[in-house]
């Protein structure tokens, strides 16, 4: 019987209708409760409300009749049942389920879904964006910031996209302490993009998997600006790897701005277009990320910088660790090492040969670049 299912049911159904946006459903609920909102848009009066015309805007009257339309094919106990059966957690704002560290966002979302722990949402929170286009550079700075602050009891946020996303995630996987957080810009039942269904999966294990979007909702592009507000507003500090000068990762970073997070940008190449957005950060005074002791102090845990991060792999010579330093961070050739240090080719291809097999270096296309602790 449809009059003894819970609140969050009929929150979910409201959120799956068409052309049902953040703001809609969220001027929605906070007018009315879930049940009573789905039977004035099932009748259309919510078109009565000053509030609801507002978002409703001059297409007012044709949403109310989509949605009328629409709610009489849904079948409310179906869709809770779904979601039941599924695993994923509903929780509407006001809620006692409803995260505390949202409630009192500028544009928090009306109903959470949530897939794994919720609690994982407690504690420090970090978001490390980036790139999907990244460098092994960017990559490698990725996974060792997500290393080293899970590895300090620091919950890691990001968006589960490829690139620096997925490489900080990886990271805080490997440290195997704080849960990740991943937010997505689908139902938590359509992996987007499909590459990373490990990794979903694996976040759902460890920590958590939220969005705004009921199951079967698709990755429209419209979702992705509206999870990085979330993104944002999960995270008590921004950190961006790599970015160019525009995209999603500016957008968190506007939406952090908007909510007064501390934003950090890790330094790149002037000569890479990778890191033109983080340089530009910096420029305009974003706080530098040269590794997590500099935001575990903006965190107010400098305590954990004590705790000794060990490194698997065996120290190198004093003449490969010159190596190291020539090549430096940014992508080198074999020629192009040899014109720069002087140095025959034979001796110089064993070094390189060595540094790889000891993990310190990676040789993709004839291209050598310097790797983290362990391959993102």
């Amino acid at each position: 019987m449809s009059a003894d299912l819970p609140p969050e049911a009929w929150a979910a159904a409201l959120a799956g209708l068409p052309s049902m946006h953040a703001s809609r459903l969220l001027t929605l609920l906070r007018t009315w409760p879930p049940r009573v909102a789905w039977k004035h848009v099932t009748n259309r009066t919510w078109v009565r409300n000053p509030a609801c015309v507002k978002v409703g805007g001059v297409a007012t009257l044709a949403v109310a009749n989509e949605w009328s339309c629409a709610a009489a094919h849904v079948d409310v106990g179906a869709v809770w049942h779904a979601h039941v059966e599924a695993r994923v957690g509903v929780a509407a704002i006001g809620s006692n389920a409803y995260p505390s560290s949202l409630a009192s966002d500028v544009e928090p979302p009306a109903v959470l879904f949530s897939r794994g722990d919720p609690n994982a949402i407690a504690g420090p929170r970090v978001a490390i964006v980036g790139t999907r286009a990244a460098t092994r550079y960017g990559l490698d700075v990725a996974y060792e910031l997500g290393s080293d602050l899970a590895s300090a009891g620091v919950a890691i946020v990001s968006g589960l996209a490829i690139g620096i996303d997925a490489a900080a995630h990886s990271g805080a996987l490997a440290a195997d302490t704080a849960p990740p957080i991943g937010v997505v810009g689908s139902g938590l039942d359509v992996v987007y993009p499909r590459r990373n269904g490990a990794l979903w999966r694996e976040v759902e294990r460890c920590g958590v998997l939220v969005g705004e979007a009921p199951l079967g909702a698709r990755p429209e592009r419209w979702r992705f600006p509206a999870r990085n507000r979330i993104i944002a507003a999960l995270a008590d500090v921004v950190v961006v790897v790599e970015s160019g000068a525009t995209g999603g990762s500016m957008h968190t970073v506007s939406e952090a701005e908007r909510r007064n997070r501390p934003v950090f940008a890790a330094p790149g190449s002037v000569r890479s277009p990778a890191s033109s957005g983080t340089n530009r950060l910096l420029s305009e005074g974003a706080q530098v990320a040269c590794d997590a002791g500099d935001i575990l102090v903006a965190l107010g845990l400098s305590a954990a910088l004590s705790r000794p991060v060990r490194d698997p792999r065996p120290s190198p010579s004093a003449a490969d660790a010159s190596l190291l330093d020539a090549i430096g961070w940014s992508p080198a050739s074999l020629d192009g090492l040899a014109a720069r240090l002087a140095m025959p080719l034979g001796p110089l291809a064993l070094a390189l040969h060595r540094l790889c097999e000891q993990g310190w270096l990676v040789e993709r296309a004839g291209w050598f670049e310097r790797a983290a602790r362990s391959e993102p």
